[in-house]
């Protein structure tokens, strides 16, 4: 499932996607302030005593609610569990809270079999009325803007399953016809009934089911029900978020002892990753995701500082900037400068600014030569990752090219060197990101530089996560922005950033349900095009002709460029030698921690 992606790079944690972004100050008086709220000193001597693994995050939690998250990384990393889960190791799937599972010879019935005794962190039994009520009654609930939704749908016309119960620890999906990424779909939390039906079926004033405002970040923390090996313990927001062991967890190790063995997780609010390192290197942080620009330093502090670098091959994610093609108005008043959106709208634009973009210098600079261009919306790892050897257009820096393009297409430019439109008008516009990240705010620096060498003004702004979250899935405001998006093996769970009414479809973004409606929204045939495909790949059970499908797509994506792909970096994370039983992963989130249960935390 595809979600708004901190990445390693982002976040400096390492955290996984089935299946949720301040500057160090010189001033010690100021700094003593900004740590205060995440020096493990200021906990008691009992809580020192608790064995936990301790990591960080640029931002706070936006959600406590699982349906509704969308971004990365989110607390139900932790304490929402699925029917289904992937092997860090292999990539396979493997039993959840589901124990075993059934296809019928037709493809088009799945019957799960739930673990027996499985509880929620209230202590009260998880059955298959929790996972009928948490497909049938809210993922596939259309008044509810559920992430997870788009992953499901079905054919042409966009058609959901059925969803049955056969008794306490049995239920059967019944699919209008074969769907190839079923299994890897069903991967996403189950929902506690007994909580949350009530606020699906009253509705507030607008008419909203009440559950849009369940489990809000402000909702006390022993409200909020789970079935993961952790459950909240405390929110301070700006601070931390602390998870305590669930005792009710189903997983047990072969001696009959429960899991998880560690007691606390401890997610650090730190803004800035400059900060999030200075933790890290003085003992505050366990975990840390290790950017190519602090490689060399963290390598030599390896033995020194008691922690291991491991690397996973390239990352999963993407980085990427892209512009608001979105032609729509909201209460009249259109998302975009029409002037602006012109541009924004043109191919040869967006193909100019590509070839714009001098991707070797960033890896030289930024990434400190670990990393390659990116061309694809789809990991390296994935058996449907096309390459450019496989005809996937790809833009090497070429200024010449890229003046020619924007000439070609009515720009011109002024005695001055600015460009500007066919009417005259200046090109400029705002490029945004997400404060703190300094790899990002590189990036963005570097963009607003080369685009200069077209006459472009680029007015670089980075902003908080969660601001940036709420222009590009709410208000829509926005014009340019560098951010990422999580990756699986699995393409179909990029359908709800391409397919057209995807909740994450975010170079052109409809409203969702609950938002206040657009006028004059719409699609190109390209756009439809590449939404069209991941349907049909859906549909389809040869493997080869998924391929083929696939292969279209990531052309395509590539030829009109709503996405303009930056760096692959390798995914790197740095974890302390006191934690026991790391087994990094590079194609599972969270790559150190997704066998959290497993993990021991040893007295140095």
């Amino acid at each position: 499932m595809a979600r708004l992606d901190s990445v390693w790079a982002t976040v400096k944690t390492v955290v996984k996607p089935l299946g949720k972004w301040s500057l160090l100050l010189g001033l010690v008086a100021v700094s003593a302030i900004a740590f205060a709220g995440c020096n493990p000193s200021q906990f008691t001597a009992a809580e020192v005593a608790t064995s936990r693994i301790v990591f960080s995050s640029l931002g706070d939690p936006k959600t406590f609610n699982p349906a509704l998250s969308q971004e990365y990384p989110n607390i139900f990393i932790y304490t929402s569990e699925g029917l289904l889960t992937l092997d860090g190791e292999t990539g396979d799937i493997v039993p959840a809270l589901a124990e075993s599972w059934e296809i019928a010879d037709d493809g088009l019935t799945y019957t799960f079999t739930l673990r027996e005794g499985l509880q929620w962190s209230d202590g009260e039994p998880l059955t298959a009325d929790d996972a009928v009520f948490t497909y049938r009654d809210v993922i596939f609930n259309e008044t509810i803007p559920a992430s997870g939704r788009d992953s499901f749908r079905i054919g042409q016309e966009g058609l959901l399953p059925a969803i049955e119960k056969i008794d306490d620890r049995r239920f059967k999906f019944i699919l209008p016809e074969p769907f190839a990424p079923f299994l890897i779909s069903a991967g996403g939390g189950i929902l506690p009934a007994h909580s949350l039906q009530a606020s699906v079926d009253m509705l507030d004033a607008e008419g909203n089911p009440q559950f849009l405002s369940m489990w809000t970040t402000g909702t006390p923390p022993a409200e909020v029900i789970s079935n993961g090996p952790y459950r909240l313990k405390q929110y301070l927001p700006s601070q931390r978020v602390i998870f305590e062991k669930n005792p009710f967890y189903w997983q047990a190790d072969a001696q009959g002892n429960s899991q998880p063995y560690v007691q606390e997780l401890i997610w650090q609010v730190i803004e800035s990753s400059d900060n999030q390192l200075l933790q890290f290197r003085s003992g505050g942080l366990d975990v840390i995701g290790v950017s190519p620009d602090e490689f060399s330093l963290m390598k030599r502090e390896e033995d020194r500082g008691n922690f291991t670098i491991y690397e996973g091959g390239p990352t999963l994610g993407t980085t990427f900037v892209t512009f608001n093609l979105n032609k729509a108005s909201r209460d009249g008043t259109p998302l975009v400068d029409p002037i602006k959106s012109q541009w924004f709208n043109s191919i040869a634009f967006r193909r100019a600014l590509s070839y714009g973009i001098d991707r070797q210098t960033m890896i030289n600079n930024i990434y400190q030569g670990l990393g390659e261009p990116q061309t694809s919306p789809l990991p390296v790892q994935s058996p449907f990752y096309a390459s450019p050897a496989d005809g996937i257009p790809t833009y090497d820096y070429d200024l010449e090219k890229a003046k020619e393009l924007l000439l070609a297409d009515g720009f011109q430019y002024s005695p001055t060197g600015e460009l500007q439109d066919a009417e005259g008008n200046r090109v400029r516009f705002t490029l945004i990101t997400n404060s703190g990240n300094k790899i990002r705010e590189s990036l963005g620096s570097q963009l607003k530089q080369d685009w200069s060498k077209l006459g472009i003004q680029v007015d670089f702004q980075p902003i908080s996560f969660n601001a940036l979250v709420t222009k590009l899935s709410d208000s829509l405001d926005w014009e340019a922005h560098i951010i990422g998006f999580t990756a699986g093996l699995e393409p179909n769970g990029g359908s709800t950033v391409w397919s057209v009414n995807g909740s994450l479809h975010a170079f052109n973004q409809n409203a969702l349900a609950g938002q206040e409606p657009l006028e004059g929204w719409e699609t190109a045939e390209w756009e439809r095009r590449i939404s069209d495909i991941y349907i049909r790949a859906a549909q389809e059970v040869d493997e080869d002709k998924r391929r083929e499908l696939y292969f279209e797509s990531q052309r395509l994506a590539q030829e009109y460029l709503p996405f303009i792909y930056l760096v692959n970096p390798l995914n790197m994370g740095a974890v302390r030698n006191t934690i026991e039983g790391i087994n990094y992963s590079g194609i599972v989130r969270p790559f150190a921690l997704w066998n959290v249960p497993e993990l021991t935390v040893a007295t140095e």
